[in-house]
């Protein structure tokens, strides 16, 4: 079973359209990646699959049962605007939290997560005392508490330290290797090509990708190439076949032309410089995501 399933979805506010037509399956059991400049319409569609706002046109389908009405208590849902009351007790406002949409005592549950997320000895403490990564820990165990079927994460490594995004990346994982399905947004390309199993993009409230990773690559095929010099680099102009040159620091990335010759730019490189390390590989989701949704990019189709 697919855990959602979204079909011809399309919601207005006004004059703006921030989802147009949108049609998606997240399958259970998995990781799911929501990519997309500010704006594209993200937050809106998990929003929607949250029973937040509901769909002007299509529907959207959560374990097999149409989302109307309330929130289902099997769902879990992290917003990108984070917000506890400041004045309660970490395991008050937890236990508040979790009573409110379990309908049950669930202490056991947070001393649980407090422990696994290392804020056991905080757990007395007033929220305010918190500091903006400890907040963000507090704030994804009220989204996992009672246990979700469905957890909807909005931005959930916005801002923290590597220590505690490593903390919530090992509950993501964590949680889904206990059958829970996560779908979450980010900004962080690196998260979405290491954590997620599937990603999909929405630009201007349209799917444009949707897929693995590998699959999504091989849409753009292996037209990148990766080179390093020891002594620097020389100007790199008049490449031949190469469309355009991405400095990384101690990398170049060079993308090149469709029915470009990689040898003859090799060739032209070691006339030029010490070349130390020359790859192709295909091109990176950070590099895909410019090319999509970038000042210079062309029409999009939609996926």
């Amino acid at each position: 079973m697919d855990a959602v399933e979204i079909a011809s979805v399309t919601k207005t506010f006004d004059t703006v359209t921030a989802v147009d037509d949108l049609s998606l399956t997240v399958p259970e059991g998995s990781v799911y990646g929501f990519i997309g400049p500010n704006g594209s319409g993200k937050t809106t569609t998990m929003r929607m699959i949250a029973s937040i706002f509901y769909p002007d046109r299509g529907s959207i389908r959560v374990f097999g049962r149409q989302m109307l009405g309330a929130r289902s208590d099997e769902i879990g849902y992290l917003p990108e605007e984070r917000g506890l009351y400041r004045k309660m007790t970490v395991r008050r406002v937890l236990e508040f939290y979790g009573e409110l949409r379990g309908g049950r005592k669930v202490t056991a549950e947070v001393d649980a997560w407090l422990a696994r997320l290392g804020m056991a000895e905080w757990a007395g403490r007033k929220v305010e005392s918190l500091s903006k990564g400890m907040s963000q820990r507090v704030q994804f165990i009220a989204a996992v508490i009672p246990t979700p079927r469905l957890l909807i994460l909005d931005e959930p490594f916005a801002g923290l330290d590597p220590v505690s995004a490593e903390v919530i990346r090992a509950a993501v994982l964590e949680l889904r290797r206990g059958g829970a399905t996560v779908i979450l947004s980010t900004h962080d390309m690196n998260v979405a090509e290491n954590l997620c199993d599937r990603i999909f993009m929405i630009f201007r409230g349209r799917k444009v990708l949707d897929g693995t990773l590998a699959s999504i690559q091989d849409q753009f095929g292996n037209d990148t190439i990766r080179v390093s010099a020891d002594d620097g680099f020389p100007p790199l102009a008049e490449l031949p076949g190469v469309e355009k040159i991405r400095d990384l620091g101690q990398v170049k990335e060079l993308r090149m032309a469709r029915g470009c010759d990689p040898q003859q730019v090799l060739a032209v490189l070691v006339a030029r410089t010490r070349v130390t390390g020359f790859s192709i590989v295909k091109p990176s989701l950070n590099d895909i995501f410019v090319r999509i949704a970038g000042p210079a990019s062309e029409e999009v189709k939609v996926a």
